[in-house]
């Protein structure tokens, strides 16, 4: 590694900076689990060896100017510093699922560890005795997309392990391609479609940074939630099922499927919750992000060891704003057929790049005390914020050690509920993350979710 002395402090990105702000502070965990006794040594060993130890932002400590401005600053890497070994031996693995005292940690190391600036914004937590790790990394110094590639680039393939795994998308989030083969009066019409709910799309987003906000129910968080203690949970999901259900549905994909699970799931859990409280049709908006490169991943992992100029590395996403409705006794795949004219919609539009595009303005413009503001306001006046992130569709070993499954969550949000998911050799894990205080049965709302899937692959096997 060059000497730090020789290299010039960074300027954070306007979405590093807006990560970075108190009310909006981000921090990404992702558990790791494995199949066999964790080696310590390895698991040095592999970071030592990886390309995270050689990209700038995981070599940088944040650092202030006299002016308050953040920047990047290049130094050594201590890795001791950053792997912390937790003493997980007082829970008894007979009386205690071992699942749930993971996401126990994981909720506490949520709202009550902060990444210290003493060091680069990341390190690693090892269970050893629950066979996991967590890797904790700062919101500031990439995304999902950024963050995937670059684990899978310390992983090997299960099947050959000289190869490194790849991400398998249908391409990023943006708007695709296809005018191939169509008339000039079908491109128009595509156009118009676009331009039309580009503005009604665009205007809702800003309407929400301002005022407008869901009707409130048990399930609301609000200004000051993030601060309040949290839960976490695993649904658990089959990509097959998921498949069959969006096979069942016309121009339907697997998001079309996820969005109306988390309809269904969430209708579920309020008739629990709250019975005969909420009219048919109530909206509950969620906050979606959306991946903007025009690759889905990095394609070439040695670019990030480079900085962001041409890797794709960073903050790439915006956000759409996803309805969902509350139905009480509607047919299950009736969810996922709401859902899909939707989210058609909601691809056609330019929304998601209008709010990277005015985050980034607003952040350059008029400061970061502004769009933390703004951001603070959508997350606030929404009910919960969903990510989907496809991981490899084969099984993957780290340091050797065949990897079991993949999730990951965020810290704490003003919403009550977010929720992750995570797709890893046929699998999807979400993690749900809740204010305990507002939603004291996450487990339950889980199981909300996967019955929900459960219900509509049942009635897709229906012959019609």
């Amino acid at each position: 590694m060059a000497s730090p002395a020789n290299i010039a402090d960074e300027p954070l990105t306007p979405a590093g900076r807006l990560f970075l702000a108190p009310e909006m502070s981000t921090i990404i965990h992702c558990v790791l689990g494995v199949k066999d006794p964790i080696d310590i040594d390895a698991i040095k060993t592999t970071i030592k060896n990886s390309l995270m130890v050689k990209q700038p932002r995981f070599c940088s400590l944040l650092v202030r100017d006299g002016n308050g401005v953040e920047h990047w600053r290049r130094t050594e890497i201590d890795i001791d510093n950053h792997v912390i070994l937790v003493d997980s031996t007082e829970i008894d693995d007979d009386d205690v699922d071992v699942e749930k005292a993971v996401n126990d940690y994981v909720a506490d190391l949520s709202v009550s560890t902060p990444l210290s600036t003493d060091k680069p914004l990341w390190e690693i937590h090892i269970m050893a005795e629950k066979k996991c790790a967590i890797l904790r990394i700062h919101h500031a110094l990439g995304d999902g997309i950024s963050l995937m590639s670059m684990l899978l680039a310390s992983c090997r393939k299960l099947e050959d392990p000289e190869a490194v795994p790849r991400l398998v998308t249908g391409g990023g989030g943006g708007r695709r391609g296809g005018r191939k083969g169509k008339d000039w009066r079908s491109v128009l019409i595509e156009f118009l479609k676009m331009v039309f709910f580009s503005l009604v799309f665009c205007l809702e987003f800003v309407l929400r940074s301002l005022w407008v906000r869901d009707r409130k129910t048990v399930i609301s968080g609000g200004d000051g939630v993030e601060q309040w203690p949290r839960k976490v949970a695993t649904a658990k999901f089959s990509i097959e099922d998921m498949k069959m259900v969006k096979n069942a549905v016309a121009n339907a994909t697997i998001n079309d499927v996820l969005f109306g699970v988390i309809s269904a799931g969430l209708s579920r859990y309020l008739d629990h919750r709250s019975p005969n409280s909420l009219r048919d049709g109530q909206r509950l908006t969620g906050v979606a992000m959306v991946n903007l490169r025009q690759q889905p991943e990095l394609q070439d992992l040695t670019e990030m060891t480079k900085g962001n100029s041409g890797s794709g590395w960073g903050n790439k996403f915006g956000m759409f704003l996803l309805p969902t409705y509350y139905y009480k006794g509607l047919e299950p795949l009736q969810y996922v057929k709401r859902a899909q004219p939707m989210t058609s919609r909601k691809k056609k539009s330019l929304e998601a790049h209008f709010s990277y595009l005015i985050g980034d303005l607003v952040m350059t413009w008029l400061g970061s005390k502004v769009a933390t503001m703004l951001n603070y306001r959508i997350v606030c006046n929404t009910t919960f914020t969903i990510s989907n992130v496809i991981g490899p569709k084969e099984e993957i070993t780290i340091a050797g050690n065949p990897i079991t499954y993949i999730r990951v969550n965020t810290s704490a949000l003003p919403q009550a509920v977010v929720m992750h998911m995570v797709s890893y050799a046929g699998k999807a894990d979400m993690q749900i993350m809740v204010a305990k205080d507002i939603i004291p049965d996450p487990e339950f709302l889980a199981k909300c979710f996967e019955d929900s899937l459960i219900e509509m692959k049942e009635a897709a096997a229906v012959p019609i």
